[in-house]
């Protein structure tokens, strides 16, 4: 008999096996800083990246589709974000000032966003939504926030009710009932956020992932995006869109230029520092206004939001987030990513028709989703899209990953700029592989 999956996934990992009980020694569940890097029985640990491929500790080679949780646009170790981080590296790393590089950096991103009038650096993609939820609060002296079911926004409080099914309980322990008190989630529907409009004088400002929840996991219908921009215009709130991942990916300007819509507040991390450590808020003048310092007691006291962050906009930071911008100005790593997204998404339908697989798949811009269980995603919602049974999801990413294919998270992917049709060609071998291997332990079934 044939090994499982498992198993091969077993033989072939025997140092990240070994290294696996000494992290749960140390972090809780074993993984380090992220609830995602936990699996079972042990995640695989990564040595080293280049391009569109990264090598782990036993020495097994992958074809990238997490790229640093969508952060690496550009690929790992992209040689210009490489060179700006060892020509900054000598000078030091915080200086408790601004540097002269931030302010290109910055203007980069106006240059960029097209609603980016002001821009405020902070440390990740969750402080970004943290702040431009405060910052939608002070500015409309109002509390609430509007939030859609599942989409995701970060770890912090605020964001915690709706983020995860049943979206009437927080995705985490730990969060005070005021916080949850402070926001609606709604499913994803107009009309049921003109209901809440209409009816609430509480409201401060709408948070949306542009892209629908989780990168596109749950897409949102066409239009979607445009109508909160028209209702919270109508009912004068706060329009916040969280362009953490689209942001610069779906195109130079994120999903905003591609829309051609303009939202109060702009979300930004990820690919804004060329992969690592940090994000941003952007936004209209008016409204960014509330983080003016004046020198007036009462009002710096008083009335304008705070903002601290000891490592905001460091000089590493600054140095790598400008090379990689410098890039992705031009749109050409978004057209190639978006090619060979496009490629290996017309591969996996060819496969799952093959096979006649009772699964379908999906994505826009540069990403794809594979969904098992049905051969269309109309009508259906996130509980169901993010609800594959863990045996599928778990052996569908390993059994990719004993083929030397590895995923970002659940059943989907990313692409980058430098992924190759050869990658593309080589990764539907391994998708076929897979597809077999499951439906042979029975993890998958014909439609």
């Amino acid at each position: 008999m044939s090994e499982s999956i498992r198993e091969s996934y077993i033989r072939k990992n025997p140092k990240s096996a070994l290294l696996f009980p000494k992290f749960k020694e140390i972090f809780p569940s074993g993984g380090g800083g992220h609830d995602g890097y936990v699996a079972d029985p042990f995640p695989i640990t990564i040595e080293r990246g280049l391009g569109a491929r990264k090598w782990d500790v036993d020495g097994n080679e992958y074809i990238d589709y997490g790229l640093g949780s969508a952060s690496l646009l550009l690929g790992h170790s992209h040689p210009d974000v490489v060179e700006a981080l060892l020509r900054a590296a000598p000078s030091g790393s915080h200086y408790g000032s601004p540097v002269e590089k931030v302010l290109e950096w910055g203007e980069r991103v106006c240059d960029l966003i097209p609603s980016a009038d002001k821009v405020r650096f902070v440390g990740s993609g969750a402080e970004s939504t943290s702040l431009a939820i405060r910052i939608a609060r002070a500015y409309s002296k109002k509390d609430v926030i509007v939030r859609w079911e599942s989409h995701y926004h970060g770890w912090h409080d605020y964001v915690m009710p709706g983020n995860l099914s049943p979206f009437d309980v927080p995705a985490s322990t730990g969060v005070p009932q005021g916080a949850i008190d402070s926001v609606i989630v709604l499913p994803p529907d107009l009309d049921a956020l003109e209901r809440t409009l209409a009816s609430r004088n509480d409201i401060a400002g709408v948070i949306t992932e542009g892209s629908g929840a989780s990168y596109g996991t749950v897409p949102l219908a066409e239009g979607f995006v445009k109508g909160v921009r028209d209702l919270t215009q109508k009912y004068g709130v706060v329009m916040i869109l969280d362009e953490v991942i689209t942001g610069f990916r779906w195109s130079p300007g994120g999903l905003q230029e591609l829309l051609g819509i303009e939202p109060d507040l702009s979300t930004l991390a990820k690919i804004l520092t060329g992969g690592l450590p940090g994000g941003a808020v952007a936004g209209r003048e008016h409204i960014m206004a509330v983080m003016e310092q004046t020198g007036d007691a009462h009002h710096d006291r008083f009335e304008r939001v705070y903002h601290g962050g000891t490592f905001n906009a460091n000089p590493y930071c600054a140095a790598t987030g400008v090379a990689a911008l410098n890039i992705v100005g031009t749109g050409e790593m978004q057209l190639k990513a978006d090619a060979m997204a496009e490629r290996l998404r017309t591969g996996l339908r060819n496969i799952v028709d093959k096979y006649e697989v009772n699964a379908c798949v999906y994505g826009e811009s540069s990403t794809f989703h594979i969904y098992f269980g049905a051969k269309s995603i109309d009508d259906l919602d996130a509980r169901s899209l993010k609800s594959a049974p863990p045996e599928v999801q778990t052996n569908f990413r390993q059994g990719l990953q004993v083929r030397g294919v590895d995923l970002m998270s659940r059943t989907s992917g990313v692409l980058s700029g430098v992924h190759t049709e050869a990658d593309i060609d080589k990764s539907l071998e391994a998708f076929d592989g897979t597809i077999t291997a499951m439906m042979d332990e029975g993890l998958i079934s014909h439609q």
